[in-house]
């Protein structure tokens, strides 16, 4: 993978803040943009800016058929059908809708559902919050010393009163990869009847993701995340679960036919995108497919590997740094938390941000794990496809100023 020649499709990098270089860290927060995301979304502006669906006229025409490309690019991203694409604003709405519309369908009282403690917010508040309203439990699957799933627990976990477990397929704080097709296989042994429903936000830009290969049930994530605009995101999930799901927003072309006495709603996947769509989002996070699939999503990998393998070596031989996810990079995608011993992170950030390095600090959206590893904030690095090895020495030396400055 030419990095190099990668890093000259992203515009922001050419530029330089008090005559220094951008080293981008804080890709799992949202990604940079390459150019060709940018053209595609400037190209619907520029030519072709009119409605999806409703019009006669060309310029409709061009936007609902690059409106349905990129839902048929992002299909085939994931080895999915089309039908079964819905796109929403982000990973948190579409667990939000997979949320509201299939609690009330299939759980009942002193029923469970199971979520990891490493998740994001947006994959343990929704069921947190409205699973208790409709008579269920709620069971969190704690993790290992390792910073991996604690599997000897999984048939204490889920049973038969299980409904439906929702787990990340990569940790955004920890960077652990869940064995995702392992365990589904697992649970349906288990519970046949129990739905699994995954967070691929951080997996999904990062590495081969096949949802049939997988065997779960849902599968949702965000365009931001893997080099597309903000404001779009997908929800995939299995048709004949979809086919049962009631709306869960009501107006535009989400409806076939209204009458005083009824209204019957469009066929799928068109029956859960209330009102105008984000039409330039979709075409430019379709414009992101074809980038990364130019690039291939195992030499993605790869090269995310190498970087971590690279990272976790440098900082795991310095003093005074503690960092928080898997040792083996084979199991640790491209995010490393870490903490330095007696310095807030927020002063770590701070002191990069003078050598242009960006990083997150904080929670990242995960209490409740930064709560079971008991400590406060974290500083977290991650990497994507435009990141090189000199980035990080670029960390390491960062750290370093840091630990000088705070003694």
């Amino acid at each position: 993978m030419d990095v190099q020649k990668i890093q000259k499709d992203f515009p922001v990098l050419k530029r330089q803040i008090n005559g220094k270089p951008i080293i981008y860290l804080d890709s799992t927060a949202t990604s940079l943009k390459p150019g060709a995301v940018i053209e595609a979304i400037n190209g619907y502006y520029n030519f072709y800016t009119a409605n999806v669906f409703r019009g006669i006229y060309t310029m409709s025409e061009e936007a609902t058929a690059a409106y349905e490309g990129a839902r048929a690019k992002v299909a085939s991203f994931i080895h999915a059908s089309p039908s079964e694409i819905i796109f929403t604003k982000n990973a948190s709405e579409s667990l939000n809708l997979l949320a509201y519309t299939v609690i009330p369908m299939v759980v009942k009282k002193n029923d469970t559902v199971v979520t990891t403690i490493m998740e994001h917010h947006s994959n343990f508040v929704p069921w947190q919050q409205l699973v208790p309203k409709y008579g269920g439990k709620m069971r969190v699957w704690d993790i290992t010393k390792d910073f991996v799933l604690d599997e000897k627990k999984l048939s204490s976990l889920v049973d038969s009163t299980t409904k439906i477990v929702t787990l990340t397929a990569v940790s955004n704080v920890l960077g652990t990869i869940v064995p995702v097709k392992k365990l589904t296989a697992q649970i349906k042994k288990i519970a046949p009847q129990c739905l699994v429903f995954v967070d691929g936000a951080q997996a999904v830009p990062h590495m081969p993701v096949d949802v049939m290969d997988l065997g779960v049930d849902a599968l949702a994530f965000s365009g931001h995340k893997m080099l597309g605009p903000t404001g779009i995101g997908v929800l995939w999930v299995k048709k004949q679960i979809l086919e049962t799901m009631p709306p869960f927003l009501f107006g535009g072309d989400m409806i076939s036919e209204v009458h005083v006495e009824e209204t019957k709603f469009n066929a799928l996947p068109h029956k859960f995108e209330a009102g105008t769509p984000y039409i330039e989002g979709a075409i430019g996070l379709g414009a992101a497919v074809s980038y990364l699939e130019h690039i291939g999503m195992d030499a993605v990998r790869n090269h995310e590997k190498e970087l971590v393998m690279y990272a976790l070596g440098k900082l795991s031989s310095m003093s005074g740094v503690t960092i928080y996810g898997p040792p083996d990079p084979e199991i640790h995608g491209g995010v490393i938390a870490f903490r330095l011993d007696g310095i807030h992170p927020h002063d770590v950030a701070q002191v990069l941000d003078e050598e242009n390095i960006c990083i997150r600090v904080g929670y990242h959206c995960a209490m409740p794990l930064h709560e079971a590893l008991g400590v406060g904030a974290t500083c977290r690095a991650s990497f994507y496809v435009y990141n090189t090895k000199s980035d990080v020495d670029a960390l390491i030396l960062g750290i370093k100023k840091v630990q000088k400055l705070f003694g």
